[in-house]
C-alpha cells in the first residue's frame, strides 16, 4: 500500500487519521486512517489530527483505534 500524506496544504507528513464531516448535523468524525482513499474524507498527520478545531457549535467525535 502506498504511503498517504496529510491533506493539509504544505504538509508532507504521513497521514495517520481520517476526518469526515456531516454538515447537516454539524459534526466531524476523526478516526484511524481509513483502509481506502475516500474523496469525501481528509487524511491527517498526527500533528494536524491533534490540533483539529471546528467551528463553534460543531461536535467532534474522536474514534481511537482498539489496541490488543
Amino acid at each position: 500500500m502506498d504511503e498517504r500524506l496529510c491533506s493539509k496544504v504544505t504538509c508532507a507528513r504521513e497521514a495517520v487519521a481520517t476526518l469526515t464531516y456531516d454538515y447537516g448535523d454539524q459534526m466531524a468524525a476523526l478516526g484511524p486512517l481509513g483502509g481506502t482513499v475516500d474523496p469525501h474524507a481528509h487524511d491527517l498527520c498526527a500533528q494536524h489530527a491533534e490540533r483539529l478545531s471546528m467551528p463553534a457549535g460543531w461536535v467532534v467525535v474522536r474514534h481511537e483505534a482498539l489496541r490488543a
